[in-house]
């Protein structure tokens, strides 16, 4: 399996983020970055609509944000391998075919012109359904290291390709792993008699998390796990503690708290909140 990393760049702060992050991540991993820089193109489609010199200063003005942006991954990371690549299209049809190669895909959460709602909007949903490794979204904020790793954990089988990052993140960063449940009662639930006791619901969601995690603890004995089950909405779960972490990891589909709607609202609102980069890995 491959180990290069993907990162796109348009030369905005977002994403000279994303560069570093990347170039973080490269380093602790020892694999080679491949910096992207997508032109798109002329929107009529007609070459006769477009300046006659338009692609070629487009090109010129791609090749100068992929040197800046090779110039930051080196000064973050001087020992990795960065290699950078000028490709014309769409940027979700081009990053999604240099991804399919890579372990992860890295983005910025912000970008200039388009590229910004290219990006954040549905292009990021349909890259994190068909990428095989994980999408990256990161801030332009940067704070400094919280040593914790978030995981949004459900009872589904789909979540397991996003405990297996978290878990190598935790183990590379060599620092805890909080693995979060967040659930509710279903609405259909409440019923006109007394309030319901919880507890016994509680404790099944607490032994179905600590399942879900026995294989994990074996396979990664070094890593720390802080377990949470907690009562509430899985983006407001998710947000607070994005807020103490360094990743917050989610899955693209599964049930219960982390479940489908993360590719739905959830997922769009958990990447415009969180607090911290968002890694959505496919199921």
């Amino acid at each position: 399996m491959t180990t290069s990393i993907v990162v796109a760049t348009d030369g905005s702060p977002a994403a000279t983020a994303a560069v570093r992050w990347a170039a973080d991540d490269a380093a602790r991993r020892r694999s080679p970055v491949r910096i992207v820089h997508v032109v798109e193109r002329w929107p009529y489609g007609i070459a006769a609509f477009s300046p006659a010199d338009w692609q070629d200063a487009m090109a010129d003005a791609g090749e100068r944000v992929l040197t800046e942006a090779a110039k930051a991954a080196a000064e973050r990371r001087p020992d990795i391998d960065v290699t950078t690549e000028l490709v014309g299209g769409t940027p979700a049809e081009a990053l999604r075919e240099r991804a399919a190669s890579a372990v992860e895909l890295v983005i910025g959460n912000r970008g200039l012109g388009g590229f910004a709602e290219a990006l954040l909007g549905s292009a990021v949903l349909r890259l994190a359904g068909h990428v095989p490794g994980a999408v990256v979204v990161v801030r332009t904020e940067e704070g400094g290291p919280r040593d914790e790793v978030v995981v949004g954990v459900d009872d589904s089988p789909e979540c397991e390709p996003a405990l297996g990052f978290a878990f190598e993140q935790a183990r590379l960063r060599e620092c805890a792993l909080r693995a979060l449940h967040a659930w509710q009662v279903p609405l259909h639930a409440f019923t006109p008699e007394p309030v319901r006791d919880l507890s016994g619901e509680r404790r099944e969601q607490q032994r179905m998390l600590a399942d879900r995690l026995t294989p994990w603890r074996d396979r990664f004995p070094e890593v720390e796990i802080v377990s949470e089950v907690t009562y509430a909405h899985p983006v407001s779960a998710l947000r607070d503690a994005s807020a103490q972490a360094d990743l917050l990891v989610v899955g693209s589909r599964g049930l219960g708290a982390v479940g489908s709607a993360v590719l739905g609202s959830v997922s769009r609102d958990v990447l415009h909140h969180a607090r911290c980069p968002v890694a959505v890995v496919r199921s």
